[in-house]
């Protein structure tokens, strides 16, 4: 495998001076590179990006807690999901937990309310060698289902900062229709302290093409079961 991403890349990608949606995520700004987004996403249906009520100026000590990111979808350290905090969970109306932590991890890092939440487990390693691309859509999947039910989901790993992040920004991508650096941006607002490894930046950069190429494929695909449908016109 490659070298996922330099330094200098990755201070490019995720400097904190104001970021635009449309810039090239590895940093490159020519003409060939740049393109309208908001029009691209209006072609490609994508929904408009929620946002959440301001929240207080960062300090240290909230990396161990939860934040939300989107209305509903919140992005935390497991020790928002330990077994004292189950109160905090249940007045803030988390119905769906994602628990990431490697298969060495899962006898301190575990469901603890399997009778009070529903689960999805991900046995994933915090290096940058680990495949993530590939569990994107069930995550999506869970993500959707929970919020289509009205539910709240929370997402945690271990300390809230790489695993966990990576996928909640890889689901922002997805289904806002966003660049890894507008996606950055805005989990970075909520939660200043993620920070994914190098492997798993370079895969959310990969992941931008992809799901874009899907979203236009399943679009194209609805066109056609449209047409198929439509009834012959009469002679």
């Amino acid at each position: 495998m490659n070298q996922w991403l330099l330094l200098s890349d990755r201070e490019k990608i995720f400097s904190r001076r104001p970021l635009t949606d449309c810039v090239n995520t590895v940093g490159i700004d020519s003409e060939n590179n740049m393109m309208n987004c908001e029009e691209q996403n209006k072609e490609e249906k994508y929904p408009e990006l929620p946002s959440c009520p301001m929240v207080q100026e960062w300090t240290y000590t909230m990396r161990r807690s939860m934040q939300e990111i989107v209305p509903n979808l919140f992005l935390g350290p497991y020790s928002s999901a330990v077994k004292s905090k189950l109160d905090a969970l249940e007045s803030s109306g988390i119905t769906h937990i994602i628990c990431i932590r490697h298969r060495l991890e899962a006898h301190y890092i575990r469901p603890n309310f399997p009778d009070k939440f529903r689960y999805l487990v991900l046995d994933i390693a915090d290096s940058p060698m680990e495949n993530i691309i590939s569990h994107f859509g069930r995550v999506k999947m869970f993500i959707d289902d929970c919020l289509h039910n009205f539910g709240k989901c929370l997402v945690h790993g271990n300390a809230g900062i790489s695993r966990s992040a990576a996928f909640v920004l890889g689901y922002l991508m997805q289904k806002y229709g966003l660049t890894l650096k507008r996606a950055f941006q805005v989990v970075q607002s909520r939660r200043f302290c993620i920070n994914p490894n190098e492997g798993f930046l370079a895969q959310l950069i990969e992941f931008e093409p992809i799901y874009r190429a899907q979203r236009i494929f399943q679009n194209n695909g609805q066109h056609s079961e449209i047409f198929r449908n439509k009834r012959p016109l009469d002679c």
